[in-house]
């Protein structure tokens, strides 16, 4: 539906208009006519198209005023332009009226046009390419077949001496930071210049101020110069109208990513401004509007190919380095250690960061989400990570307390999945929580609600805190099948270990030794047979695996999972004194996954013929599907500090190919 408004005659007086291309003009003939005038005619110019509308019925107008219409309130004109004008005020219509017998007119109206297109434009279709005055341009729809410009969050680092993310100022210092921008461009035709009293201005709302940024570049005589024009305390800024056929390029970045205050949609307009006497505020004639998305943060799952794993080095962890070391020179991917000059000892690398990505058709680049835990790695995100094409982000919360289960060992994501019908092409991002009902641990509101709105990976509660770390990562990893666009669910599963020790027991090796060899683990002599017969530690077992269930019967309803889709590793769990359980021995699901390599902690079960029957058995379920397995002593260096191989790791993986614009939410 093209823009409308009304412009009114008055007779005897020469009336000037501005009529921007695909816009009508209602105009009224009637209350300008003279008292005594009964009928008028019509003259006007080619390029002007006008209609008579009679009590709402359309006449096409002829334009040698020969033709007369009645007067009647019911009577009013329909304008429009089909082309821009060459100069101010060169199309014109006039109104002749006419008393009720007479050849002359007593009286005229004349209302002079300057036609001029307008049209604020970005790449609406999403194809990389700004095209000309999408009529969808000002909407935005999900989907592939949706509609509506894509804009990053620009937080990245192009400068390494900067501070903060790019967006946090509103300078550009290099050109490379524009190419994280979205392309913005106004484009006019007309005569060269518009009539006296008329501008432009380009605007954003008060409430999207602090949500978006454009930049103009500006090319004077000795050099380029970008102009920060709206956003924070910029809310308009006048264009400059160059007359002719003329192109204006901005550039436009994201400031803040969708949250539960921000939908993530935010709106530019260009209007055409009229004075119409000096002193009056000026009134705006003609909006055009465009519409972005702030691109969502996308976490990546174990299903997609790494680039590269992060590891603390630490006093105490040398031979568990030199482990990983040869595990990731059987892959493609880099080895990325984290000093101590950075980590200070703090060596829970999972725990402080968790990868992602943004998207959009012109860029993208993978940006690391910062928890709130701010252990002694807190200045690692932004001081080894934050750069050129790789974001921050983080969620600091204000009153609320931060626990355990604000570190990323609870903050995983699935592979894609169908649900009852329902597409997740990004998968569903999964957290470990307390139960409903219950005053436990939970992962704070600023953090979940910054996960929900990014709406692309719709996230599922689970029930971890049941452990004393509490993360979901001890209980639960996912795996790709080599060679095959499939995967499973490895789940810790204390009744796969009492299964697997009953049956060694019964061919008779009901005294292998657990721990063997290492005797800071426990004083006495642990075999099968005296972890079966301990009662108590059954106990707490079967409570463990009732936890267990729980939360594979989320993880099947919440991923339309079945049990054909789930493996079961073999784990053990002993309680505290507040009923909180910890991994007896080194807990095998909490795994490293890269590709078809996997870095699985080290169990120490009980050796039968000088071989781990735990390893043993891991290898006969995962080496069929296509698996390497790698057994990493952690023992020492994490496991008796409450983690593992995977809370010791971290991996910054490849994006989706899927777009996540394709989604429907």
């Amino acid at each position: 539906m093209p823009q409308e408004r009304t412009v009114r005659l008055q007779f005897g007086n020469r009336i000037e208009a501005v009529c921007v291309l695909g816009t009508r003009l209602w105009v009224d003939v009637y209350s300008a006519a003279p008292a005594d005038a009964k009928t008028f005619s019509l003259k006007y110019t080619d390029a002007v198209q006008v209609e008579a509308v009679i009590d709402g019925q359309a006449e096409e107008a002829t334009a040698n005023g020969k033709q007369r219409w009645a007067l009647s309130p019911s009577t009013i004109l329909r304008l429009s332009m089909s082309q821009p004008s060459t100069e101010v005020s060169s199309d014109k219509v006039t109104v002749g009226y006419y008393g009720e017998e007479g050849k002359m007119p007593i009286d005229q109206a004349g209302l002079f046009l300057t036609a001029v297109e307008i049209s604020l434009d970005v790449d609406a279709d999403r194809d990389g390419v700004v095209e000309k005055n999408n009529p969808k341009k000002a909407c935005w729809t999900w989907g592939p077949e949706g509609q509506g410009a894509i804009l990053l969050v620009n937080c990245d680092r192009e400068i390494p001496w900067l501070p903060k993310e790019d967006c946090s100022d509103e300078k550009i210092y290099t050109k490379e930071d524009l190419k994280d921008m979205s392309r913005m461009i106004l484009r006019t035709r007309g005569p060269n210049q518009l009539p006296a009293g008329y501008e432009m201005v380009l605007y954003i709302s008060i409430s999207d101020s602090d949500k978006v940024g454009v930049f103009y570049v500006d090319n004077p005589f000795f050099g380029q110069r970008y102009m920060h024009i709206l956003g924070r305390r910029k809310l308009f800024h006048v264009v400059k109208y160059t007359g002719g056929k003329a192109e204006l390029e901005f550039f436009v970045e994201g400031l803040r990513f969708p949250d539960e205050s921000f939908s993530g949609l935010v709106s530019i307009h260009v209007s055409l401004l009229e004075l119409l006497i000096e002193g009056l505020p000026q009134t705006p004639i003609y909006t055009d509007t465009v519409t972005f998305r702030v691109a969502p943060w996308i976490m990546t799952p174990n299903t997609l190919p790494p680039v590269s794993v992060l590891v603390c080095s630490v006093k105490d962890n040398y031979l568990f380095l030199k482990e990983i070391k040869n595990l990731i020179e059987k892959t493609s991917c880099k080895l990325k250690i984290c000093f101590q000059y950075m980590n200070r000892g703090d060596r829970w690398i999972q725990d402080e960061v968790e990868f992602g990505y943004i998207d959009a058709p012109h860029k993208g680049f993978p940006v690391v989400l910062d928890s709130p835990r701010d252990g002694d790695l807190k200045d690692f995100p932004v001081k080894e990570l934050l750069g050129p094409d790789f974001g921050y982000v983080t969620r600091e919360p204000l009153f609320e307390e931060v626990t355990s289960l604000d570190s990323f060992g609870n903050l995983e994501v699935s592979p894609p999945v169908t649900v009852n019908g329902k597409e997740y092409p990004l998968g569903r991002i999964l957290i470990g929580s307390s139960f409903p009902l219950s005053g436990g641990r939970r992962m704070t509101k600023v953090v979940k609600d910054f996960l929900q709105a990014q709406l692309v990976q719709a996230p599922v509660e689970l029930y971890s805190d049941w452990l004393i770390v509490g993360h979901v990562d001890e209980f639960m990893t996912f795996i790709p099948i080599p060679g095959k666009k499939e995967f499973r669910l490895l789940m810790a599963s204390t009744s796969a270990c009492y299964k697997l020790f009953r049956q060694k027991q019964k061919e008779g090796h009901g005294e292998s030794i657990l721990f063997k060899g290492l005797g800071g683990m426990s004083n006495k002599r642990i075999t099968i047979n005296k972890i079966l017969s301990n009662e108590n530690l059954v106990q707490q077992n079967l409570y463990a695996q009732r936890c267990l269930d729980w939360n594979r019967d989320i993880l099947k309803k919440e991923l339309g999972l079945t049990e054909k889709d789930i493996i079961d590793i073999p784990a053990l769990f002993k309680l505290n004194e507040e009923g909180q359980a910890l991994a007896y021995f080194p807990n095998m699901v909490n795994m490293i996954v890269l590709d078809k390599d996997l870095g699985i902690p080290k169990p120490f079960g009980p050796l039968i013929e000088e071989q781990c029957c735990l390893e043993a058995h891991i290898c006969s379920i995962l080496q069929p599907l296509g698996f390497n397995c790698t057994f990493i002593d952690d023992i020492s260096s994490y496991h008796k500090l409450m983690g593992e191989v995977h809370c010791g790791t971290n991996v910054c993986r490849k994006p989706f190919a899927f777009k996540w614009w394709h989604v429907v939410p």
